[in-house]
């Protein structure tokens, strides 16, 4: 994995509510992205790496199960991540 601290601490600052705060839904919605987007480039280069698109389909499943947790919470929220991080739905 690529992500280094700085490079988690900076996704947090953006996308949470600031870089410490590790634990917001937005934060870590935003780190699987980061996380699905690296996989998802290695295995358009390894696509016979089974563990590998194991661990995409569990992120992604975290990732939908934690954007369904902030819909039903905060639906503007929602909407401002899905925006910001580009992801269709």
């Amino acid at each position: 994995m690529n992500l280094t601290k700085e490079k988690k601490q900076e996704i947090f600052k953006k996308h949470g509510k600031s870089a410490k705060d590790t634990g917001s839904t937005e934060g870590q919605a935003a780190l699987f992205t980061a996380r699905i987007n690296h996989l998802t480039e290695h295995l358009k280069k390894n696509h016979k790496d089974f563990g590998t698109q194991r661990a995409l389909v569990n992120l992604v499943g975290k990732r939908t199960s934690l954007l369904g947790y902030l819909k039903n919470k905060d639906i503007e929220a929602y909407r401002e991540v899905i925006k910001k991080l580009k992801i269709r739905k």
